[in-house]
Formats: structure tokens, C-alpha cells, sequence
């Protein structure tokens, strides 16, 4: 069996999971780049191809909530742009680092993110307050894009939760408006990320692409199987890719 062959078993059925689990309770990620990673690329491809399948996802994702009415356009327009900056920065950013020290910043970032994504309060619905003028709204969707457009770009998982908790908590957004301001900014920072490892020549498109049908397969089916078990139902699947990661990135840096 080939090391690409190999690849694309390990990669496809994990980046399924993702999406799946991405539908149900966000957090997709936390499954989808441990899972490149898995297969021993280096961080830098990894995280690449990663966005390659994670937009294919968004996008279908972003124009499901589009049609349905779900985006409230001046907003999340504020936010395309200023997201599609940050991601830019953060792509560029990561490009930056080597692959050792990269992969000794995500032993620690990874895990305190699987914490705080994971806790039971960061994926229950938000209590809905009493919204602001809309020009504190822009202000405040203007600053989360470029905050976490830069993360996004930088690394990745967790941006769809993050922007959920900030735009419901700090903007005072409505959830079903803040789910689709997220996924349209989502979108951005993937597309603009995306750009910037394109032409740095770190994308395994065969992979990438193939992978991102599976994505689109595990959102699809995770929508309509959506429970209200919500994020309670896919923990441990979280915590098991995330722990068999975390034990072969340390083997691998420990040599």
C-alpha cells in the first residue's frame, strides 16, 4: 500500500467525521486537521489542504444558510472584508514558522482549544440580549472578523464556535443571525487562507479536493441527523482523534 494511498484512507473517512460533527455541534476542525496531520504531513501541508476541504464544507454550508434567509447581509459584509485581512496576515504568519516549532505551538494550542470548544456552555445556545445600534454591531463584527479571520489563517479549529460566543455575547446578536454572519465570515477566511497557501505551493489538491466531497457528504448527512443531544453526542469522538493526535505529534517531536 502507498504512502498516498494511505493518505487518503486515513484523511477521507476522518474529514466525514468532521463535517458530521461539525453539523451537529461545530468543532469540526478539532477532527478534520489532527487528521492530515495523522497521516504524517508536514504541518504546513497539512494545514493547507485542511482549508482546501474545510472551505469545499463552508461553502455549501454558507449557501444553504443564504437561501434560507439566515444572513443578514450588512453585517456579515462588514465582516467578509475585514475577515479576508486577518486570514491573509494569519496565513502569512504561519508560513513563517517552522515545521518543528509549529507543531510544538499546536501541542499546546490544540489542546486548550479542544478545552474551552468543548466545554458544555461554548456550544449551548447563547442567551439572547437586547441588540445594539447597528454601528456598534459593524464595530464590533469588524473587530471579531479581523481577530479571528488572523487565527483562522494562523491555524484554524474552533473559528466557527469563537464567533458564535463573540458575536452572541459581545455584539448582542441573535443566534439564528450570528450562526449566519459566522458561516459567511467563515467562508472568507478560508477562501483568503486558502489563496495565500496556493501560492506558497502548499496544497495537496488530489487530497484537498477529495477530501472536501467527504466534508460535504458529512455536513449533509449531519444536518438532517442533527439530535438535540447536540455537542454531548460527539465529545468523545472529539477526544479520541484529538488524544490519538496528541500522542504521535509527541512521539514524532520527542524523535
Amino acid at each position: 500500500m502507498t504512502e498516498q494511498l494511505l493518505q487518503f484512507l486515513i484523511v477521507c473517512p476522518l474529514v466525514f467525521l468532521a463535517g458530521f460533527v461539525d453539523a451537529i455541534a461545530g468543532g469540526g476542525g478539532l477532527i478534520s486537521l489532527p487528521a492530515y496531520l495523522i497521516t504524517g504531513l508536514p504541518v504546513h501541508n497539512a494545514i493547507a489542504t485542511n482549508k482546501t476541504s474545510s472551505a469545499m464544507g463552508t461553502a455549501i454550508a454558507t449557501l444553504r444558510y443564504a437561501r434560507s434567509g439566515y444572513i443578514p447581509w450588512r453585517e456579515a459584509s462588514a465582516g467578509i472584508v475585514f475577515a479576508l485581512v486577518g486570514s491573509t496576515l494569519g496565513a502569512k504568519l504561519a508560513l513563517m514558522l517552522n515545521d518543528g516549532i509549529f507543531r510544538i505551538v499546536m501541542l499546546v494550542v490544540l489542546p486548550l482549544t479542544a478545552m474551552y470548544v468543548l466545554r458544555g456552555k461554548a456550544l449551548q445556545e447563547a442567551e439572547e440580549r437586547e441588540a445594539y445600534p447597528m454601528r456598534k454591531t459593524l464595530v464590533i463584527v469588524m473587530a471579531a472578523a479581523l481577530l479571528i479571520g488572523v487565527y483562522d489563517g494562523f491555524y484554524g479549529p474552533g473559528t466557527g464556535t469563537f464567533l458564535i460566543l463573540i458575536l452572541t455575547g459581545a455584539a448582542h446578536m441573535d443566534l439564528r443571525k450570528a450562526n449566519g454572519v459566522t458561516k459567511a465570515i467563515n467562508l472568507a477566511t478560508n477562501v483568503a487562507a486558502l489563496a495565500v497557501y496556493l501560492l506558497n505551493g502548499k496544497v495537496l489538491l488530489p487530497l484537498g479536493l477529495t477530501a472536501g466531497v467527504f466534508s460535504i457528504a458529512g455536513n449533509y448527512i449531519g444536518a438532517r441527523f442533527f439530535s438535540s443531544k447536540g455537542a454531548k453526542s460527539v465529545k468523545p469522538v472529539i477526544l479520541i482523534v484529538l488524544t490519538i493526535f496528541f500522542v504521535r505529534e509527541l512521539l514524532q517531536i520527542l524523535g
